[in-house]
Formats: C-alpha cells, structure tokens, sequence
C-alpha cells in the first residue's frame, strides 16, 4: 500500500481504475434498470450531453462565468481575511474585542444572506461575489490568525534581538511560518467559493453553472443536473492543481514538503 500511495504513475493508475469501477457500476445498473434512469441517468448519456454542450459552445458562457465569479471570490474574500488575520493576531487587545461579533457573523447562514445580495447587487456577477467572499473571508482569516498566534515566541524575540524592524518580522517569520496555515484554508475556500457562486446561480441569476442546473431540474433533466456537476467538478478539480502547485513551489524551504515533491496533491498521510 505504501508502495503505492509513493509511486505517482501507480497512484493515477489506482484512481483512473477506482473511478472507472464506479462508473461502469453505475452504467451497468442503470442499463439493466437496477437503477432507473429517470432519477440516475447514466454516464454514456452524461458525457454526451457535455459533449453537446462544448460543440455548441453553451457550456463555456456559463462556465467562464462561474468560474469568474468564485476566482473573485476567492481573491478578494482571500485578501482580506489574511489581511485581517496578521492585524488582529498583532492587536490581541483589538482582537479580543472583536470576537463575539466575528464568531456571530460567521454563524450567519449564508443561504440566507443570498437573496439580500440578490436585493443589493442585482442578478448580475456581483451578488454572487459577495456571497462567495463571505464563504472565503472566514476560513481565510481564522486559519491566518491562528497560523500567527502560532508563530514560536522565542523564534520572534530572536529576530527582534538581531535588529529586525517589524516589516522584517513580518515578511521573514510570520508569513513563511503562517504560510502553510493560509495554504491550508485556500484549498478549502476555494471548493466553497464555487460552491457559494453556485448557489448564488441556482437562487437567481442569468447564466452560470447554477444557473444551468437549476433549469435542468426545473424540466426533471436528471441528465443535465449531472452533467453540469461533473463539469463544475472537472473545474474544481483543476483549480485545486493549480492551488497545490503554487503551494509546493512557495514551501519548498519546509522539509515536509521538500520530501513530498513528487507526491500527489491532496495525498492523506499517516500520522504518527
């Protein structure tokens, strides 16, 4: 097994072999009405209709705009909450303070902040930004502040004693040391972006991945439904790619991730 959790070809191979397993499963059991493909569909028919949708060209309007909508999401609601993450872990005072409020905003259902966006922004991209941004603000900026607080208090004290002025304290001990903190909380975020923006559609909206489900199931297209998941999904899968990369490529100092180069994003491992 641990072989083959260290062998990249061999993991790839297992996952193309797992997911091809579930989905000749699911073809098998709904062609021989096991399943019934009014309310499962069936793969075949799935990956044609995607295939209709990308000859047509009616997959990419909706898609670019899902996809714009979570990556803003995702970059302002991501800049603010390390922002406020590293001034609030500097203030403790200020933090303190401000707590309760956070912690209640946070526990805000978000799906009923949707149609108030939709009041304040129209159906445009914007309602969906701002749903998507407080999805993302909240992971972001508890994973920053604890990922400072965490910071070792002797490695801060040295820094200070050699000179360093606090822009130097903040750009060589505290990101680097919060930066697998942060990483952390972007690969969760980003998959709750989308998920926001989706939402967003699905409540109301003119195009958009949300947007095409929700018309999908309004004429029980249970094809159509799961085609645009599996698309949005495709979508989720590589930005998560592109996420990891970018996290190997800014830790490469850690040890940890030194050794775990050559290993695939995402890859539980035993703890000790």
């Amino acid at each position: 097994m641990n072989g083959m959790a260290e062998s990249r070809p061999g993991l790839i191979i297992g996952q193309f072999a797992f997911a091809s397993v579930v989905l000749g499963a699911w073809e098998w059991g709904a062609a021989s009405k096991l399943l019934d493909p009014f309310f499962v569909s069936r793969p075949s028919e799935i990956v044609l209709r995607i295939v209709q949708w990308t000859g047509t060209g009616t997959i990419w309007v909706h898609l670019s705009t899902t996809f714009t909508e979570a990556i803003l999401s995702f970059v302002i609601g991501g800049s603010l909450g390390v922002l406020l993450g590293f001034a609030l872990a500097g203030v403790p005072i200020v933090a303190a303070l401000l707590e309760p409020y956070i912690r209640m905003a946070n526990a805000l259902p978000r799906v009923v902040l949707a149609p108030i966006f939709l009041l304040w922004f129209g159906l445009g991209i914007w309602s969906k930004v701002a749903l998507g941004v407080t999805v993302v603000f909240f992971v972001v900026f508890f994973n920053t502040y604890r990922g400072v607080r965490e910071v070792d208090q002797a490695l801060i004290d040295n820094a200070r004693m050699l000179g360093a002025s606090e822009a130097q304290l903040v750009r060589h001990v505290l990101v680097p040391s919060a930066l697998t903190w942060i990483f952390s909380s972007l690969h969760i975020s980003i998959g709750m972006a989308i998920i926001a923006v989706v939402v967003g559609e699905y409540l109301g909206a003119s195009r958009g991945i949300g947007y095409l489900i929700a018309q999908a199931e309004g004429v029980f297209d249970t094809t159509g439904v799961f085609a645009g998941t599996a698309v949005l999904a495709a979508g989720v899968l590589l930005i998560g790619r592109i996420v990891a990369r970018v996290e190997r490529r800014l830790l490469r100092w850690k040890p940890e991730h030194a050794e775990a180069r050559n290993t695939s994003p995402g890859t539980l491992k035993r703890t000790q």
